[in-house]
């Protein structure tokens, strides 16, 4: 069951619109084909209530309104009546599952919320509502009340109840507890259909989900990306891959789907993907080491189960400092280029001092670094920024002043724009209409900084641009974002200036 509209919900600054809500919900039972689906809290809202209403009215239609489930408490007819009314067919009972949250939270006995709880799943009943229990905070009960675990279990056993669902609300436990706890539940009610819900406060959670399937639960909530309180609840994507590489079971998930669903959770969350997350990190199937790619090479020596494509991903071989030919290799195969042993070796120096700068070296600059490297197409440095000034203050527009270098003259310029990059490109398109040259035409300008809000993280502006038809792509890197885009303009100046004198000639 994947609960990412209910417990993900519940990630600290985050909060789906409705028709996000219901894209999110197709995307979990028509493309990663999750069983089950809980999809809000009663009572949260009367926006939650619509957001409930559309979901509902979508897979009544698609046949999987028996897979919609929603929490509801024990608070009379009130979480009935809110989830009848939504149309909905599933409530997910919240009760207590520690002597201690009943009678400190509740200050009820337990047989008074016993009591409690009977009457709830007989109005749901009677409403046409199937009911699955949460034993809330059932980790801490069996640590430290199980006497009175055992006895809400024994009074509810023979309660219309499909599922009971054992949580470890506060991701307390460990994987030897999560064992015993399950196993303890499945000796003593063997005819019961039990959940595990894992959350991950102590990072165990995808290692106690391990735990509770060896105990033989047969069914875990989780969230994509693993949204969800405090450290969140145990991700798909941790999961996914245990139960059938470790365990052998048989899932209905659709795996390939997994990138996909979870690059749009990203999206509409706002929460990034850490890069190095297993199967669906920026990072997991990059090779960076020269000897991991050396090895893939011969037989495949660094590959695992784990295999991309299995995830929608492909294997990717980072260049940079700690790169070996065996990288490069791998790259220019894929680009169809081939090279002598000197020219690599001249390729990867290259490759190398970029890395040791920071600078991120990609695939598609692969053909530019060999041509300077090679100087097949070698790219002089004709044009030079001989000196620029920018400026900006309160309530006045940036000015840019820039003293450039062509073909041994100098000129200089200086203009006002909406920015200090754009001030530059007019001080630059004014030179260049003097001398009579067409630029070529800024068709996409993005801007990347390293995670993590340090302020002397290196900016990377990556300008491609159109020049009379021919598509292509400039890098700048430093420490200023204008000053990384204006690095990237004055590759591209060389560029065209060097291509011109190529077709002058």
């Amino acid at each position: 069951m994947d609960t990412t509209l209910r417990d993900g919900e519940q990630t600290s600054g985050v909060s789906f619109t409705d028709d996000e809500k219901l894209s999110i919900a197709k995307l979990l039972l028509e493309d990663l084909k999750v069983d089950r689906l809980e999809i809000a809290s009663a009572k949260v809202s009367k926006g939650e209530h619509n957001a409930v209403k559309k979901i509902v009215s979508w897979a009544q239609k698609h046949n999987d309104l028996d897979k919609i489930e929603v929490l509801g408490f024990v608070d009379g007819k009130d979480s009935v009546d809110w989830i009848s009314g939504a149309k909905c067919k599933v409530i997910n009972l919240l009760t207590k599952g520690s002597l201690k949250h009943v009678t400190e939270q509740l200050r009820k006995t337990p047989e008074q919320h016993i009591s409690d709880i009977k009457n709830v799943i007989a109005y749901a009943r009677s409403k046409g509502i199937k009911v699955n229990i949460y034993l809330e905070d059932w980790s801490n009960g069996m640590r430290s009340s199980q006497d009175y675990v055992f006895k809400m279990v024994d009074e509810l056993k023979d309660q219309p109840i499909d599922r009971y669902m054992l949580p470890d609300t506060l991701g307390i436990l460990n994987p030897d507890e999560t064992f015993e706890f399950c196993s303890l539940m499945k000796k003593r009610y063997p005819t019961l259909n039990f959940d595990f819900h894992a959350h991950n406060d102590y990072d165990l959670a995808a290692g106690n989900v391990y735990a509770a399937l060896k105990a033989g639960i047969d069914c875990f909530h989780t969230t994509v990306n693993g949204l969800g309180e405090r450290a969140g609840n145990v991700p798909v994507s941790s999961v996914i891959a245990v139960v059938k590489d470790h365990y052998k079971y048989e899932m209905r998930l659709d795996e390939s789907k997994l990138t996909m669903v979870s690059k749009m959770v990203e999206t509409f969350s706002g929460i990034r993907i850490p890069p190095n997350k297993p199967l669906i990190g920026e990072n997991v199937f990059t090779q960076t080491s020269g000897v991991h790619a050396d090895g893939d090479k011969k037989n495949q020596l660094y590959f695992n189960d784990l295999l991309p494509e299995r995830f929608g991903r492909k294997r990717v071989y980072a260049l940079g400092k700690t790169s070996g030919k065996a990288n490069i290799a791998q790259n220019l195969d894929a680009l169809g280029i081939e090279l002598d042993v000197e020219s690599m070796k001249k390729v990867t120096k290259r490759i190398i001092e970029l890395g040791d700068k920071k600078e991120t070296v990609t695939q598609e600059d692969l053909p530019f670094i060999i041509s300077d490297v090679l100087q097949s197409q070698a790219i002089e440095e004709n044009i030079k920024i001989l000196n620029f000034s920018l400026s900006t203050a309160a309530g006045l527009r940036p000015v840019a002043s820039l003293k450039i270098r062509i073909n041994g003259k100098s000129y200089e310029e200086n203009s006002v724009g909406d920015g200090q990059y754009d001030a530059f490109m007019k001080a630059l398109k004014k030179i260049y209409a003097f001398l009579k040259k067409e630029l070529p035409k800024l068709t996409d300008y993005v801007v990347s900084i390293p995670p993590g809000g340090r302020t002397d993280a290196l900016v990377q502006a990556l300008i491609s641009w159109n020049y009379y038809g021919k598509e292509f792509r400039t890098r700048g890197l430093d420490s200023d974002q204008t000053v990384a885009a204006i690095t990237a303009t004055v590759k591209m100046l060389n560029i065209i200036e060097n291509e011109n004198h190529l077709s002058k000639s």
